[in-house]
Parts: structure tokens; C-alpha cells; sequence
């Protein structure tokens, strides 16, 4: 019976670390202890990777070296142009439904939480803008795989990632990835000494969710189990 109990408090703790992680933007100012960052980091590396290749890479930026990252990309944020791309492709020309409309609505769902009306552009800057200084976290991640390795390794890549934010939120962590640090590997890469030899793939935000902040009430869909699987026994 006590293990019956065990193995069921387990997998409650499970569910609950999964199903309460949301894409926070708004932080508490909270340190996080290293020794905490490396203990998740440590459970996270157990992710499964093709022929155990382990392809990530993470750079921790705390304190100064984060707001020295930070105000280098707001400046070329704020300057605008086209200098700044990803070297990856994320998102395709074109959305097909029903991808067009789940993305639209988390963004006017944000924005109207927000306040920020269609057309406003000065508003949607400022908001983008906080991606940059990871929305206050007092963590950011810098995550980087390297340019000689394939599709496979990516996708390895976003279990460790997935581990990352789970391992958090068992510590009653928040997070936030990324994509939006991606444009900007060049000053990225000046920064924080990586090498040209990998590729910049995201960010992430790490810290305690401020509560308080409208941004977090976020909830966003998903789709019913019954709209993206099949069950066949015959």
C-alpha cells in the first residue's frame, strides 16, 4: 500500500510541475542560488540524446555580465535594421491553419492584458523589449548547439530545454524561453565569448514569477488529445 501511495504522490508531482509551467514575463528580483541553477541543470542533462551525444551548451549570465548583455542588445534592439538575423530558420513563410490562428490569439490575448491595442507599435516594442533584459529574472540562459551537428541533436535539444523549465518548477521556479535572443549572436557572442563554431538557438528567463504582474494570469489553450492523436489496435 505505502508504495501504491508513493508512486501516486510522485506522479501528482510530476503532472503538477508540467501542467503549472507557463511562459512567465515578469520576475521577482529574488536571487537564485548557483548551487540551485546547477542542481537543475544537473537533472535536466539526464534528457535522452542520440547515441548520448549530450549537444547542449548553456552559458549562466547573472548580475553584471546579464545587465552588460542586456543593455548591448536593447541598443541594437532600439536602433532597428536589418542587422540582426537568426542563423536558423524557426518559423515558416507561411502559417497554415490552425498554426496562424493559435499564434495570433496568445499574442492578443497577451496584448490585451496588457492594454495594447492593435497598431500600437511603441507599446509593442516596449513589450518585445523585455525579452532582453529576461523580463527581470534575475537567471538568463544562453543556450547553443554546435554548427557541425544535425536536426536529431536539436531535437534532443528541446527535451534538456523542456528538463530545464520542469526541474524549475519542482524547485517552485518560473521560466521563460527564449527565441527572441536568437537575431542577436553576434553581440551575443562578443559578450559572452562563445565560439563561432556554435549556433545561438535562445534564451531563457529563470527567477521567481512575480505574482502580482497582469502578464502572468496568461493561460493559454491546448488542443484536446482526441485533435492531435490516433489510436489504432487493428
Amino acid at each position: 500500500m505505502d508504495a501504491c501511495v508513493n508512486a501516486s504522490a510522485a506522479a501528482e508531482a510530476v503532472d503538477e510541475a508540467i501542467t503549472s509551467r507557463r511562459s512567465r514575463r515578469a520576475f521577482k528580483a529574488d536571487p537564485v542560488p548557483r548551487e540551485t541553477i546547477e542542481h537543475i541543470l544537473r537533472v535536466a542533462s539526464r534528457a535522452p540524446s542520440g547515441t548520448n551525444m549530450q549537444p547542449w551548451k548553456v552559458t549562466v549570465v547573472t548580475g553584471d555580465t546579464k545587465q552588460r548583455l542586456s543593455a548591448a542588445i536593447l541598443e541594437a534592439f532600439d536602433a532597428g535594421g536589418d542587422d540582426h538575423r537568426q542563423e536558423y530558420k524557426y518559423y515558416p513563410d507561411r502559417f497554415p491553419e490552425p498554426y496562424q490562428s493559435r499564434r495570433r490569439k496568445v499574442g492578443w490575448d497577451l496584448y490585451g492584458l496588457l492594454g495594447i491595442v492593435k497598431g500600437d507599435a511603441e507599446r509593442m516594442h516596449v513589450q518585445h523589449a523585455r525579452n532582453h533584459v529576461f523580463f527581470d529574472a534575475p537567471v538568463g540562459m544562453i543556450f547553443t548547439i554546435d554548427r557541425a551537428l544535425e536536426i536529431g541533436s536539436w531535437l534532443d535539444y528541446g527535451m534538456f530545454m523542456q528538463n530545464i523549465m520542469i526541474a524549475a518548477r519542482g524547485l517552485g521556479l518560473d521560466t521563460c524561453p527564449q527565441a527572441a535572443f536568437a537575431p542577436y549572436h553576434k553581440i551575443i557572442r562578443q559578450e559572452l565569448g562563445i565560439s563561432e563554431d556554435e549556433i545561438v538557438i535562445c534564451g531563457m528567463s529563470l527567477g521567481y514569477a512575480d505574482t502580482t504582474a497582469v502578464e502572468n494570469t496568461l493561460e493559454t489553450d491546448r488542443a484536446p488529445v482526441e485533435e492531435f492523436a490516433r489510436f489504432l489496435d487493428r
